[in-house]
């Protein structure tokens, strides 16, 4: 059977954390600013991880996260 290919798609939009945990930014920060309030867009500049069954799907896509070298 062939080796797995990584989603290139998602392998762009993530990072894996030192203790293997997603690590991702939060939509919505790009435009359409002026009507946000100051604190909802500093809030959507910080990154967040991906949780439960989201992550567990996103890993299957990524073959290579999470495996020591």
């Amino acid at each position: 059977m062939p080796k797995m290919k990584t989603k290139r798609s998602l392998a762009k939009r993530v990072k894996v954390t030192g203790r293997g945990k997603l690590k991702r930014y939060k939509s919505g920060h790009s435009h359409l600013l002026t009507s946000k309030s100051k604190t909802r867009k500093r809030r959507l500049r910080q990154s967040t991880t991906v949780e439960g069954r989201n992550e567990r799907r996103m890993k299957k896509l990524l073959p290579k996260v999470g495996r020591s070298k």
